[in-house]
């Protein structure tokens, strides 16, 4: 089966660097399933679980938005904050989670909204990594 390098890479860490058999992300334009040989791009990503498939397995890693860089032989991405399951406090992220969704839902005028959505979509997406249910 053919294979393409992915490598996500943070601020801070390689993340992630492995022979993959697909990689399915959200862009800023949608969704998009990158396998070997595709052709090359570059797309803004928004805070959500990627799926990696390899193997006949899914993995996933949270990513809090970045880019995508696609070469035919190779992906990349850059992202702002990425974590794998191993990576992610659940408790903590179910607790963002809370947050964000008290701050939205208060309609004050002190209230950040774009700010607000941004951390409950990164906080669902860690919540889902991490195999936990939002509640």
């Amino acid at each position: 089966m053919a294979t393409i390098k992915l490598e996500v890479v943070s601020p801070d860490k390689m993340v992630y660097s492995e022979d993959i058999s697909m990689l399915i992300v959200r862009s800023t334009a949608g969704d998009l399933g990158i396998m070997p040989k595709h052709a090359p791009l570059v797309a803004g990503l928004v805070p959500q679980a990627m799926r990696i498939k390899k193997e006949g397995t899914e993995e996933l890693i949270a990513v809090a938005g970045g880019f995508v860089e696609v070469q035919p032989e190779k992906i990349t991405v850059l992202a702002s904050a990425a974590e794998t399951k191993a990576d992610i406090d659940a408790a903590r992220a179910q607790k963002s989670y809370e947050r964000a969704q008290k701050r939205i839902s208060s309609k004050a005028a002190d209230v950040d909204m774009a700010r607000a959505e941004a951390s409950l979509k990164r906080a669902m997406a860690r919540l889902q990594v991490s195999g936990k249910n939002i509640h």
